[in-house]
């Protein structure tokens, strides 16, 4: 089990630089937008994220 925790938290590292690699500015002007959001709003986008990541899980699975 952990060695398949490994290789996801790899593969989240991949996913993530992606954009960073491909697109420095527009990640750059994202990321400071983020930076404007409320916590509220950070948190319901964490929380879409979570759920829509489970639900394909659920679905792949």
């Amino acid at each position: 089990m952990w060695q398949e925790i490994g290789i996801a938290l790899c593969f989240v590292l991949v996913l993530e630089g992606i954009l960073p690699f491909l697109y420095p500015r527009g990640w750059r002007g994202a990321a400071v937008q983020l930076t404007q959001l409320s916590d509220r709003n950070l948190r319901l986008m964490g929380l879409a994220s979570m759920l829509l990541g489970t639900a394909l899980l659920y679905l792949l699975h």
